[in-house]
């Protein structure tokens, strides 16, 4: 990558409904036009301009998030050992079989529906938001509109951008609710846009896909996930068996999935 110009890909390409949004970037530079270029583009993909308004308004290039996608390598780079001991706390394994009692009515109707059982959904409620109390505190648009601009993943996040415009279009969320961790994860499990467009339910029966306010839904939603991307229900998920692989479609980190199923098999018992 070449340094201290804005790279473009491409520029205006016309064609059909409109303009595509082309350019990305590797400091503030840039921005303004990209944003405008890009709303243009998801207006000509039937984006509501009330949502594109209500969204994209007040959003700028952060560079606190650049600074947290450049360092995420380091941490997965952990041993298992370490990566898992920093997780996996006395504190947090209370905390957990606390929860599994607390929940188990919940729980054993999500297994019944999803086959994915409770200490699995718990393990990773606790791993993603340490079971719903921080679900992060980054600006979502802000978030995946600065990546999306952002030359090393841009083609990803442009496509998770347009999917959370989405889910502000069809009533879901207000962007202002929309908060979550640095990469544009959503809820107290932390989906990303195009994850909660495809496998969010309404567990608890309000009408509303509601993964940060609602447990039912936020579990439910991952059990979906997880039974979408292979799950087998009464299987095992240690390394080695056949849900082990459908740990790493949740997150693709291979000592992120054994912390996982250890964790898992710890609340279960084993």
């Amino acid at each position: 990558m070449k340094t201290g110009f804005i790279l473009l890909v491409t520029a205006f390409l016309l064609s059909g409904g409109g303009a595509q949004a082309a350019p990305c970037g590797i400091s503030a530079a840039g921005f303004g036009p990209w944003l405008d270029a890009f709303k243009t583009e998801a207006a000509s993909e039937g984006i509501s301009q009330r949502a594109l308004d209500a969204a994209l308004a007040d959003v700028a290039y952060d560079q606190k998030i650049i600074s947290r996608d450049r360092g995420q390598k380091a941490v997965f780079r952990q041993s298992f050992e370490t990566f898992s001991g920093r997780l996996i706390t006395p504190a947090r394994l209370s905390r957990g079989r606390a929860l599994l009692e607390r929940h188990a009515g919940l729980l054993r109707q999500i297994e019944a529906r999803y086959g994915v059982p409770g200490p699995v959904l718990v393990s990773i409620w606790g791993l993603e938001t340490g079971f719903g109390a921080d679900n992060g505190r980054f600006k979502t648009m802000q978030a995946l509109a600065t990546l999306a601009y952002d030359c090393r993943r841009s083609a990803q996040f442009t496509e998770e951008l347009k999917e959370a415009l989405k889910i502000v279009s069809r009533g879901d969320m207000a962007p202002a609710q929309m908060r979550g961790d640095w990469a544009g994860e959503i809820g107290q499990t932390q989906f990303m846009p195009s994850s909660y467009l495809k496998y969010a339910v309404d567990f608890d029966g309000d009408g509303r896909r509601d993964l940060i306010r609602s447990t039912g839904d936020a579990l439910a939603s991952t059990a979906n996930f997880l039974k979408g991307s292979g799950w087998s229900a009464g299987a095992g998920w240690e390394e080695g068996e056949p849900n082990f692989p459908v740990f790493l479609e949740w997150n693709k980190s291979q000592v992120y999935a054994r912390t996982l199923a250890a964790f898992a098999t710890r609340l279960n018992g084993r």
